[in-house]
C-alpha cells in the first residue's frame, strides 16, 4: 500500500468511502494493495468482519480485486475519475505509442462534407425524438445485418458497444451473477463486469474464438451470460471460425438461462466473414458499432436480438438517455450510401491488414509466435509482462501491458498496429525480440 495513505473510518461503509477518496486522488494509485484484513482491522480498533464487508463492497463495485496471494489490490481501471490514474495508464512520453487500440485517424473517412450536407437536409430544430431509432437508420442496419446472416427484425440503437453491452448486462442479470468472457478479453468490458457487481468467469480463446470447452466449463459455473467477439477480437485478433460457430451452437442449443452477446465491434473494417450464433438461444444480442471504420467519436451502435431483450435495451434508454441524437443517425445513413466512403473503408481495412501480417511474419523470422487474425491488434505471449514493457519502453515504443485484459490466462502484451508504416515493422520486431530474450537468457519461445 501507498505508505503516505491512511485509510479510516469506523464503520464498512466510512472504510470504503476512505479507500475511495484514496483512489480519486491518486493517493492509491492503480495496482497498490490494501492491508489485509485483520493488520487493517486491528489498526482501526474494528471487528475483521466489519473490514472484510468494506472490501466486499469495493470489490462489487469494480475499484479493487482479490489477487490470491497478492492481497487485495486496486483495480488497473477503477471506475473512479482520477487525473492520476489517467497519467498511470499513458504512453511513456518520447515514445512511439502502440498501446491505445485505435484506428489510424489517417485511415478514417472525412466527416466535414457529410456534416455539411446534413446541415443543409435537417432544417428548422425539432422537438423530442418519437422514436430512438431513425427510420432511415434502422431500414439500412437491417439490410447490413441480414446480409451477414443476423436476423434484425428487432433493432435499436444504442451509444456505441459497451453502452450497448452495459444495458444488456444490467437488464438481464443482478450483481453476483457470473459472466463468461473471453481471456484475455477486451479491457473495458472486463471494467464494466466488474463495476457493474458481476462475477467474470474467463473463457480461453484460441484464432478461432472461444473454446468450446471453455463455453462449457463456464456454463457449468453457473454463468447467465457470455460475451462473445465476432471478428477482430480485443487483444488477440481471433475471429469466430464456421466450425467454431457450429460447435458453440450446438452446445448453446435449449440454454433458455442464458443471454448471449455479440459483439462485432470491427464491422466493414473485417477483412473474414461474419459466422454469427444469433438466435442459438432464446435471449440473445449482436451488436455493431461503427467507431473503428468510421471514426471513435461516433458513439452509435446497432443492437438486434430476440424481441423481449431489445425491448428491454430500448425501455431502459427511454427512462434514461432517451436515444442517441437522430443527427448522429443520419450522419451514419449517408457514411453507408456512399461509395467513396465505403472504398475508403476498404483500403483501411486492407491497410491494418497489411500491418498486422507484417508484424507477425517479422516477429515470426526473429521466433516469436505472435496472434492477430484479424484487427488491428496482434497479442504476444511473454514470460514477464513488467520486463517486455520496460524494455520496449526505453527503445522508444509503448505497447498494453496483458495484465489489462486477462483473468487467468499467461502474460503478453498487446501491440496496436494502426500507427505502424512498413519502415517501423523490423525496428518494432528487433526490439520486442530483444525486450522478450534479453542478453543471457535462452531457450525461452514465446
Amino acid at each position: 500500500m501507498a505508505a503516505h495513505y491512511q485509510i479510516g473510518g469506523a464503520t464498512a461503509a466510512a472504510i470504503s468511502a476512505s479507500v475511495e477518496t484514496g483512489i480519486r486522488t491518486g493517493a492509491l494509485p492503480p495496482g497498490a494493495g490494501l492491508p489485509p484484513v485483520r493488520s487493517l482491522a486491528a489498526e482501526l480498533a474494528v471487528s475483521p468482519a466489519t473490514v472484510a464487508r468494506a472490501y466486499q463492497e469495493l470489490r462489487q463495485r469494480g475499484l479493487v480485486v482479490t489477487a490470491g496471494r497478492h492481497g487485495t489490490r486496486v483495480r488497473p481501471r477503477p471506475p473512479v475519475a482520477t487525473r492520476r490514474a489517467v497519467r498511470h495508464l499513458a504512453p511513456a512520453p518520447g515514445t512511439r505509442d502502440l498501446s491505445q487500440g485505435q484506428p489510424d485517424p489517417r485511415l478514417l473517412p472525412p466527416l466535414g462534407p457529410y456534416l455539411a450536407a446534413l446541415a443543409a437536409e435537417i432544417g428548422p430544430p425539432t422537438g423530442y425524438a418519437e422514436t430512438a431509432v431513425h427510420p432511415a437508420l434502422a431500414e439500412a442496419a437491417r439490410a447490413r445485418l441480414a446480409a451477414d446472416g443476423v436476423p434484425a427484425d428487432e433493432l435499436t440503437v444504442t451509444g456505441g458497444a459497451l453502452d450497448g453491452i452495459e444495458r444488456l448486462l444490467a437488464a438481464h442479470l443482478r450483481p453476483g451473477d457470473a459472466v463468461a468472457v473471453e481471456d484475455p478479453g477486451w479491457a473495458n468490458l472486463l471494467d464494466l463486469v466488474a463495476a457493474l457487481g458481476l462475477r467474470p468467469v474467463g473463457v480461453p480463446v484460441d484464432d478461432d474464438g472461444p473454446t468450446v470447452s471453455g463455453v462449457r466449463d463456464a456454463l457449468a459455473l453457473g454463468a447467465r451470460a457470455l460475451v462473445v467477439t465476432s471478428r477482430a477480437q480485443n487483444p488477440t485478433g481471433a475471429a469466430v471460425s464456421a466450425d467454431r460457430a457450429d460447435a458453440l451452437r450446438e452446445l448453446l442449443a435449449g440454454r433458455s438461462d442464458l443471454l448471449l452477446i455479440e459483439d462485432d465491434h470491427a464491422a466493414e473494417l473485417a477483412r473474414l466473414p461474419l459466422h454469427p450464433l444469433a438466435g442459438a438461444v432464446p435471449a440473445w444480442a449482436f451488436v455493431r458499432s461503427v467507431s473503428k471504420p468510421f471514426g471513435p467519436d461516433l458513439r452509435l451502435a446497432v443492437l438486434a436480438g430476440d424481441e423481449a431483450t431489445v425491448c428491454r435495451v430500448a425501455g431502459r434508454a427511454r427512462v434514461g438517455a432517451g436515444w442517441v441524437s437522430t443527427v448522429l443517425q443520419r450522419l451514419v445513413v449517408a457514411l453507408w450510401r456512399d461509395p467513396a466512403t465505403a472504398t475508403l473503408v476498404r483500403r483501411a481495412a486492407d491497410a491494418y491488414e497489411h500491418r498486422r501480417a507484417g508484424l507477425l511474419a517479422a516477429l515470426a523470422a526473429r521466433g516469436l509466435t505472435g496472434h492477430g487474425r484479424s484487427g488491428i491488434n496482434v497479442w504476444l505471449p511473454v514470460p514477464d509482462e513488467t520486463t517486455t514493457v520496460t524494455a520496449l519502453r526505453d527503445a522508444g515504443w509503448s505497447v498494453a501491458p496483458g495484465g489489462l485484459y486477462r483473468i487467468g490466462a499467461g502474460p503478453g502484451v498487446r501491440i496496436t498496429v494502426s500507427p505502424l508504416d512498413d519502415a517501423d515493422v523490423a525496428p518494432l520486431a528487433d526490439a520486442v525480440a530483444a525486450a522478450v530474450r534479453p542478453v543471457g537468457r535462452t531457450g525461452f519461445t514465446a
